[in-house]
């Protein structure tokens, strides 16, 4: 689905909840702003229009967005404005029959969301072969992503205007076009700095695109070629298949906690409006927590009895 048509199409989606509706400016825009994962998904899985949305790709949907983090009550909300939407399509004869089953029908799983350990999140982005111009991109993209806790629409938007290096600064757009300043460390610095130096000033004009991460064409990474990098790279590290961009995203937040970082700046980091969405990252680290005490103090474990040898709890 083309960016042109989602946006006409979100456009008079705005317009009906003013009007017919009367919704708040502010409430049209937490509305335009749950139907953004929406659009990431469908550009993702290349759907040419919502008429080729069917059932199982919205349960592909909400399992996606467990896979990315969101937390029950968040998925919960952008599903009750996907029927909003879709009711609203079906009114406009853009849709035959609304692909989402009645209220109940779907499961919505409350899962923690899947992150590396911090020796594999070290790996992951170490893996890259930067005796080759590709592997010196790849290495700076991940360090980037693990860097800043970038989603993968944000780092597929940065540009060069974007990156100070001498701060350490990244200004990125995420959800709802907010924009906020990411940090990077050491290791992604001179990564960036590298690819800058070795790649990037060699590839089409630094003049004319703007776009940090591109192809070897010249042309800006998609989305999809960003996800496709961070598979390649789990898969050849040895982690799971499960892997993907958002995965670094939460490892990212799950070490800045663990390392004694407060929540609220992990929220700024991370660019979530509500607490409450970063707030899951917390019971990550205490269920971590829990595991490793009870793993490793001696006297966690059930004590011996006669003739029998101890057992984890």
């Amino acid at each position: 689905m083309e960016r042109e048509e989602w946006h006409a199409l979100v456009t008079g989606f705005q317009e009906h909840l003013q009007a017919e509706r009367g919704l708040a400016p502010l409430t049209i825009r937490n509305y335009k702003a749950d139907l953004e994962p929406l659009r990431e998904f469908i550009e993702l899985k290349g759907i040419a229009s919502l008429r080729d949305v069917d059932r199982l790709t919205m349960r592909a949907y909400l399992a996606w967005l467990h896979e990315l983090g969101y937390v029950r009550p968040s998925v919960a909300r952008k599903l009750s404005v996907l029927r909003t939407l879709l009711h609203w399509l079906r009114r406009q004869g853009v849709i035959e029959h609304d692909p989402v089953p009645p209220r109940g029908a779907m499961k919505l799983d409350s899962r923690l969301p899947r992150f590396l350990s911090q020796q594999e999140a070290e790996k992951l982005v170490e893996t890259p072969d930067t005796s080759a111009p590709t592997g010196i991109r790849d290495r700076a993209l991940l360090e980037l992503v693990y860097a800043g806790g970038l989603r993968v629409s944000e780092v597929a938007g940065v540009n060069l205007s974007d990156l100070n290096n001498e701060t350490r600064e990244i200004r990125v757009r995420g959800k709802g076009s907010k924009e906020r300043v990411v940090l990077m460390g050491d290791a992604a610095r001179g990564a960036i700095s590298h690819y800058l130096t070795e790649v990037r000033s060699k590839v089409g004009s630094l003049d004319s695109d703007d776009a940090l991460f591109v192809n070897r064409y010249g042309g800006r990474l998609s989305q999809r070629s960003i996800q496709k990098i961070v598979r390649k790279y789990a898969s050849q590290a040895g982690l799971e298949s499960q892997v993907h961009t958002h995965t670094l995203r939460h490892s990212f937040a799950t070490h800045l906690l663990e390392g004694g970082a407060d929540l609220r700046v992990v929220q700024k980091l991370m660019g979530h409006a509500n607490p409450a969405t970063t707030q899951v990252y917390t019971h990550i680290t205490s269920t971590e927590a829990r595991r490793a005490y009870m793993s490793s103090h001696p006297r966690a474990r059930k004590p011996k009895q006669k003739g029998q040898a101890a057992t984890p709890p």
